[in-house]
């Protein structure tokens, strides 16, 4: 059944979980049930819309390896994706978060899933005598300062033909950079929260290009630019 490993965390969780209710982000568990799906009438319906094209072609890439597979996701959250991604047959998942109200969370609301997991805890430093398959950064790689010490972290907790797998988190250009950093500054000032600009980082797609990488999904493609509806956000794969 689904469980939680409780090990100690940071100051960043309390700020990161107000900050979360204020936007209408922490869900009851009815809700995290249910998602990506909710009520039209939530005010990040169309946010999750999106984010349920992401976690679906997730699960069909990985569904085609058509073998048992272990997953690991960082930033789990309240561990809607973890969940879904435990329905992919063969597959065993472990979701670690700092953030302990969602963390329990998760796994009261799953606990009936019997190859689903949870851990409260940074993951390297409490599972490295595992390796993992796949290894997914879901909307959560923006909280971890530098980018090339988290993939080269991470990396170390793959198998020999593992991927780790980033989807729904911004990556800017270095012309960009400055001014996404400002506004971030802003929202968190105007939400009332500005300690969590110390939290919230600004990654380049030049620091992926230190890593042996693939673009499964590019928002500025011209193809996907002409898209009305398209995720804003790159699908990025990095193999061991």
């Amino acid at each position: 059944m689904a469980s939680v490993e409780h090990i100690a965390t940071d100051n960043f969780e309390t700020l990161y979980i107000q900050l979360r209710k204020k936007e209408k982000r922490f869900y009851t568990d009815e809700e995290v049930k249910e998602l990506p799906d909710i009520a039209v009438t939530h005010p990040h319906y169309k946010e999750w819309q999106l984010r349920k094209q992401s976690m679906q072609s997730l699960r069909e890439y990985l569904k085609k390896k058509s073998r048992p597979l272990e997953i690991l996701e960082i930033g789990c959250g309240n561990g809607w994706l973890s969940r879904r991604l435990a329905a992919i047959e063969g597959a065993n998942v472990t979701g670690s978060d700092i953030n302990l109200a969602e963390i329990q969370q998760a796994s009261k609301v799953f606990e009936n899933i019997s190859n689903l997991n949870f851990i409260y805890s940074d993951p390297e430093s409490n599972l490295k005598e595992k390796k993992f398959d796949c290894i997914i950064f879901a909307a959560s790689i923006q909280y971890f300062e530098s980018f090339e010490t988290t993939i080269q972290k991470t990396l170390m907790l793959l198998k020999s033909d593992g991927e780790i797998h980033i989807l729904d988190s911004p990556f800017y250009s270095m012309s960009a950079l400055g001014a996404a950093i400002e506004r971030s500054k802003l929202y968190f000032e105007e939400a009332g929260f500005p300690g969590m600009s110390q939290h919230y980082f600004h990654h380049t797609l030049d620091s992926v290009a230190n890593f042996n990488y693939r673009c499964l999904y590019n928002p500025n493609s011209l193809f996907n630019r002409f898209l009305k509806n398209k995720n804003p956000f790159y699908w990025i794969q990095i193999q061991a």
